[in-house]
Formats: structure tokens, C-alpha cells, sequence
């Protein structure tokens, strides 16, 4: 079912879209030949001869209203996962749709950009990559044709997980990675967030020329060394133009970057410090404004918890990659019937930048290579342990076990209400913490919840329920 949210938005945009800011690129020699996960091709010449198939795809149109095959070759997505524990890295799918409201060639429903985001909350690293609208990729069920038709056809098709569902299957066939959660956004929605942060500041690296509503009414010049005030549909334009005539070079190379240019902006609008408290208290109001722009499987809880998150991650955490020519060739083929040029992939180059993005250090995460124990204690988190059921001297025994956890309690609070369950509620982003005390208490994702709050006196606060007081070992 589609959560329309605005704070999945924020959230999303916060991080999806903002997220890899600062980003940098790692040596790629280093983990050319490591095969994290399969990936369609072959590896690196370095690691083995390449053996490249024939480009003889089979060919979908984009311009007309697809028919679904007897039975396509597609699993069913399940979009309604269950809720992110807060611990695991998650990859998330990020679609921006042309909408109604902008008139563009061929395709108007199509996904006009994708980019795969990953998050490793335990190490704090994540990483983003841009895939060109055009590139040539198997779509499950419909043979090859451009990436950014998959939404289309698994709309038009009716299939079990619908557009997204589709969409998620084909960017995790190519990339050779699992997609958990998808946002999408479409151009109006964009326009209206853009506006609604009161607009975003661009340093001008290209002289260019934009006409936002192709009027000529808004026609308006940027020039190299500016620093530029965009509001919505100018932002959209500079985002999207890709355009030598507009001095946009590069093609989707260039405009993948000045979209990242773009996150970047909006992630330093919203994550200032007097901006994003504001904006949080004011996401309830403004589901309603812009739940019609915006689809997801994200929950409102996870959505929060990947917003707080962000703000943590530091910049040099941050991987950035874009299909540059190197790894998206240009080729002829036949879209309809008629001649039409695409981006064939180059898996080989496509699997390097893919290890160095969804991997820690290029390597495997800290918390593979280390003990959470000893991760956890290294956060020196402050605990708050209160009793919430009718068993006399159960938050003393359960502070006396965790303290001889390692973990840090610090204070043993007043009773909150009677409570079946035991609940942990996050203060501030002690994510090794949180991962250790959730294999700790047994606890569910049901059971966390993400409470930002700079004034607390403690990091995590347990409110122990009367499932914890059978599972206490003795002695304790």
C-alpha cells in the first residue's frame, strides 16, 4: 500500500537527495576485482578477460501503451516491507517522475531520474549513484529497453507490485544489489518543497541559459563564479537541463551532477540547525499539501529515523557516483519502430563503481570487521532505565545487567504508565548502541522508537514492560 507522506519527502529529500553531499571518490583499483555481489557481465579486465555478449537486444517501445506478457518473468514485489530496524544497511530507490504539470518527448510518465542511495547506520557511511535515464536494461518480463520505462510498464501491465515494484526489480538486476524501499517524486511536488524552504543557493560553475516554463517569460541567464538564489521551477530547470544549446554539457553525466549540486543545496537548507526542528514540527500539517506527489513504501517511523540519521553521517562517510561515458556507451537501436540512440552499460566498469559505493572503506563494514560490544561501548551512550510494571525493583536489577554490559546508565527514571511491552526510545543517533541493546532485550522494530531530542539528559531510554520480566536472567 502507498504511504503518501509529506515527511517521507522531507525525510528522503533530506537524505536521498542531500545525503551525499561532499561525497568523494575512493581508488577503484583496490576493490576492482572483489565480487561483493553478482552483477550482470563480467569483471575487470585486470581480474579476468572480459567477454562481452553481442548488443542485439530485444527492443520495447516506450511510446506506446505496453502489453503485459502471459506471464512475466518478474517475482512479486513485496512493497509493504516490514519496519527497518534502524541497524541494517538498507538501499533505497529514489524516482523523480516528469508528472502532468511539465510537458516533455516521448514519455511524460516515465522516471525522468534514478538514483540508488545506500545507508550503513552502524559505521555511519553511505553512498548514492546516479543512473542515466537512458540507459539500456533488461526489464524483467519485457526484454530491454530505456531503465527509466520499467515504471511505465509495470503500471500499464498491472503487475502485483505495480510501477515501483517493477522499477526497484530492474535497478536491482543491473546494479547487482537489493532495493529495499523506493521513494518517488514528481516535478510539481519538487517545485513546491523547493518553494517551500524558501529556495536554495547555487554556485554557478557554467554559463547557462534557462527557460523554466518554455514561455520565454522566465528566460534568465547564469553565469561562472555566481551564486545564485533559485526558487522551485528555476531549480527544476538547472536540475534537469541537459542541453548544449543551454550550455548544460555533458548530456545525463553533466545534469547528474548538477542534480547532486542541487541536493546538495537543499540538504544545507534543511538541515540548518533553525530550519529542521521547524520543518519536523510542521510535517503532520503538510501531509495533506503534497501527498499527491509523492509514493513510498517508507514508514512514517522509518522516515524519521533516516532524516535524524543523516544529519550524523559525516561528509567523508559519503560515497558519490555517476554513470559517466566510461561506463554508459552511446548506441543506435529502434524504439517503435523508429531509430533511436540509448546508453549501453559496461558492466565491468558499472561493477567497480558499484563496490566502491555499497561498501564501507571499499572494504566490509566496521561491524563486521569489529565487535559490537566494543562499538557500542565506544559511543558512550547515557541510558535511562524506568519501570513500567507492577514487578517491585525491576529497573534496579535491569540497570545492575546492563551496567555489567558495559552500557552506561546513568539514571533510573519515574514510572511512565503501566506497559505489556517493553519499549526503547532513541534520543540521539547511538546507532552501535541501539543495534546492540536491540539483540540485547529481544526487541522489535515495533518496539523502537526515534524521539530526536538536543535537550535530553540521556541518549536512550528503556521503559520496561512485562515481556522483560521473564526474559531478566536470573541472577539479576
Amino acid at each position: 500500500m502507498t504511504r503518501n507522506l509529506f515527511l517521507c519527502l522531507l525525510a528522503y529529500l533530506c537524505l536521498a537527495l542531500g545525503l551525499y553531499a561532499g561525497a568523494f571518490y575512493v581508488t577503484r583499483a583496490v576493490v576492482a576485482c572483489w565480487q561483493l555481489t553478482s552483477i550482470p557481465g563480467v569483471p575487470p579486465s585486470e581480474c579476468r578477460a572480459p567477454a562481452r555478449a553481442s548488443f542485439e537486444p530485444t527492443v520495447v517501445s516506450e511510446t506506446q501503451t505496453p502489453a503485459a506478457p502471459a506471464s512475466p518473468e518478474i517475482p512479486s514485489p513485496e512493497l509493504d516491507l516490514p519496519q527497518w530496524d534502524g541497524g541494517s544497511r538498507i538501499n533505497i530507490a529514489f524516482f523523480g517522475l516528469r508528472g502532468g504539470d511539465f510537458r516533455d518527448e516521448g514519455c511524460p510518465v516515465c522516471t525522468d531520474t534514478i538514483i540508488l542511495l545506500t545507508v550503513d547506520p552502524v559505521s555511519k557511511t553511505a553512498g548514492m549513484l546516479s543512473i542515466p535515464r537512458d540507459l539500456w536494461a533488461d526489464i524483467p518480463g519485457f526484454g530491454h529497453s530505456r531503465i527509466n520505462t520499467a515504471w511505465t510498464l509495470g503500471e500499464a501491465a498491472k503487475l502485483p507490485g505495480g510501477g515501483p515494484g517493477l522499477a526497484m526489480e530492474t535497478v536491482s538486476q543491473l546494479i547487482g544489489v537489493p532495493v529495499h524501499y523506493y521513494v518517488q517524486v514528481d516535478f510539481g511536488t519538487f517545485v513546491s518543497f523547493i518553494n517551500l524552504i524558501g529556495g536554495i543557493d547555487i554556485y554557478v560553475e557554467q554559463r547557462m541559459v534557462l527557460d523554466p516554463t518554455g514561455s520565454g517569460q522566465d528566460h534568465f541567464v547564469l553565469k561562472p563564479g555566481d551564486i545564485r538564489h533559485l526558487t522551485g521551477k528555476r531549480a527544476l530547470a538547472y536540475a534537469r537541463c541537459r542541453s548544449e544549446s543551454q550550455g548544460c554539457s555533458d548530456g545525463d553525466v553533466g545534469r547528474a551532477r548538477r542534480q547532486q549540486q542541487v541536493i546538495l543545496a537543499i540538504r544545507d537548507k534543511v538541515f540548518d540547525p533553525m530550519a529542521f526542528p521547524n520543518l519536523l514540527a510542521q510535517a503532520p500539517a503538510l501531509f495533506a499539501e503534497f501527498s499527491s506527489g509523492v509514493r513510498t513504501n517508507l514508514s512514517l517511523e522509518d522516515a524519521i529515523k533516516l532524516a535524524v540519521l543523516a544529519r550524523d553521517i559525516p561528509l567523508e562517510n559519503i560515497k558519490q557516483g555517476v554513470m559517466d561515458n566510461n561506463m554508459a556507451l552511446f548506441a543506435n537501436t529502434a524504439l517503435g519502430g523508429a531509430p533511436a540512440s540509448v546508453l549501453r552499460p559496461a558492466p565491468d566498469m558499472i561493477r567497480v563503481l558499484r563496490n566502491e559505493i555499497f561498501t564501507a572503506d571499499g572494504t566490509i563494514s566496521p561491524l563486521a570487521q569489529g565487535d559490537l560490544a566494543a562499538l557500542m561501548q565506544s559511543e558512550a551512550a547515557r541510558v535511562r532505565v524506568i519501570n513500567n510494571t507492577y514487578t517491585d525493583g525491576l529497573a534496579k536489577r535491569t540497570a545492575a545487567f546492563l551496567q555489567a554490559k558495559g552500557l552506561q546508565v546513568a539514571e533510573i527514571g519515574a514510572p511512565t504508565g503501566d506497559a505489556t511491552q517493553t519499549v526503547l526510545i532513541l534520543y540521539s543517533p547511538k546507532l552501535y548502541t541501539l543495534k546492540y541493546l536491540t539483540e540485547l532485550l529481544s526487541l522489535t522494530s515495533y518496539q523502537i522508537v526515534m524521539k530526536p531530542d538536543s535537550t535530553s539528559t540521556v541518549d536512550i531510554e528503556i521503559r520496561l514492560g512485562d515481556d522483560w520480566v521473564e526474559k531478566l536472567p536470573q541472577g539479576h
